[in-house]
């Protein structure tokens, strides 16, 4: 059975012998990977909910993967990109860059290249997809907090007192004080700073 969490390379060119050469590249140091002829049909296919890097064909027939790069966004795509070429110059390079790209090869790359450069893009995803889980997980944390607790949590990460957040919200101290600890332990937070950074995560 194959292993969700194991990487997979998208490989978007519209040469066949490239997109076999870099499948036959990537499968020698046991990456998976999936090669489509052009960007319409990339977008079309269903993706792997797993760490991933795009390997993007700058010029190709019909939508060029320069475009495509200032648009993935808008796509819903967030995917580290290492764009290749076999006609670049540094303008380009340096477009693709701002665009995004983490990488910008010409043809011939060293297979060394591609490689440190997709691993690199597979890191930065797997940080990326870590960091989206631990904020999706606080922010069920949130949404479980009654409307008091949130109240309380709200003034308490500005710095306030427990004699302060009563005072603001017309309660006993020993009613903040109780709200305080329920609303600390459904956080998953120790201390204050703890409680800082989740609720900093979460409005950011």
């Amino acid at each position: 059975m194959t292993d969700p969490e194991s990487p997979i390379v998208y490989i978007v060119d519209d040469d066949g012998a490239v997109r076999e050469a870099l499948e036959d590249l990537l499968s020698s140091v046991a990456l998976g990977s999936r090669s489509f002829p052009s960007v319409q049909e990339f977008v079309g296919a269903a993706r792997a909910d797993a760490p991933s890097c795009l390997v993007l064909d700058v010029r190709m027939p019909g939508h060029s993967g320069m475009a495509f790069l200032a648009h993935m966004a808008e796509c819903g795509i967030a995917m580290p990109t290492v764009m290749i070429t076999g006609h670049g110059d540094i303008a380009m390079s340096v477009r693709a860059m701002k665009d995004g790209a983490i990488e910008f090869l010409t043809k011939p790359f060293r297979d060394q290249d591609l490689l440190d450069a997709v691993n690199r893009g597979i890191e930065i995803d797997r940080t990326r997809r870590a960091t989206a889980a631990e904020t999706r997980h606080v922010r069920q944390l949130w949404e479980a907090l009654s409307p008091g607790e949130r109240e309380v949590a709200r003034l308490v990460v500005r710095g306030l007192l427990n004699k302060q957040v009563a005072a603001e919200l017309g309660l006993s101290e020993i009613t903040v004080k109780v709200r305080r600890g329920h609303m600390m332990r459904k956080m998953e937070a120790r201390t204050l700073p703890d409680l800082v950074r989740a609720f900093d995560r979460i409005h950011a």
